[in-house]
């Protein structure tokens, strides 16, 4: 009865998974990177704004990006903001647009951001073993409520675990892929 009924569980994983790999893209890896800023925002008319939704973001070297807000008067924002923030970069304005200049990673810089990888990796573990919880808890209810048998709880438990340990195989091969990447640069 329980095989396979699983997709509620799986897709919330899956999101998971997917939240983690996009937070590994805003981890500069030494070259320029748009989705870098993806976290940085300004107060646009009393709004908390993406910076991409205010500017064209563009690459003209490996090493810099220029943010060309469409409205000039977001330029001394957008600089603050990007000051604020923990990409560790100081932004150039000439009055029109920003320039971020990204330095080679110190081996110092490196072993920081491998601790964020780290520290975002376990974070999204938790989120897994969060929904398995839940999960469990759920059939757990349904059992008292006579709706599945002891054999079907067990079974449950046992399927909800095998998807844990999947999607915590997947998290630990991203953050050891996005480790290379950053010893590599």
């Amino acid at each position: 009865m329980m095989k396979g009924n699983y997709a509620e569980q799986e897709h919330k994983m899956k999101k998971t998974v997917e939240v983690l790999l996009h937070e590994f893209g805003t981890i500069r890896a030494g070259r320029a990177n748009a989705g870098v800023l993806d976290r940085v925002t300004i107060d646009y008319y009393g709004t908390q704004t993406p910076v991409h939704q205010v500017a064209s973001i563009s690459s003209p070297e490996p090493r810099v990006l220029v943010i060309q807000p469409w409205d000039g008067s977001t330029l001394k924002a957008i600089e603050k903001a990007i000051q604020a923030s923990d990409l560790g970069i100081n932004p150039q304005n000439d009055g029109k647009v920003i320039r971020l200049s990204f330095p080679p990673l110190t081996e110092e810089r490196r072993r920081d951001l491998i601790k964020q990888v780290h520290k975002l990796s376990e974070d999204a573990k938790v989120a897994i073993r969060n929904i398995r919880r839940d999960a469990i808890e759920y059939y757990k209810g349904l059992k008292k409520k006579s709706e599945i048998t002891e054999d079907d709880l067990k079974i449950a438990e046992d399927d909800v675990q095998k998807l844990t340990d999947q999607y915590c195989k997947d998290i630990d091969a991203a953050a050891v892929k996005k480790e290379k990447e950053l010893l590599e640069v």
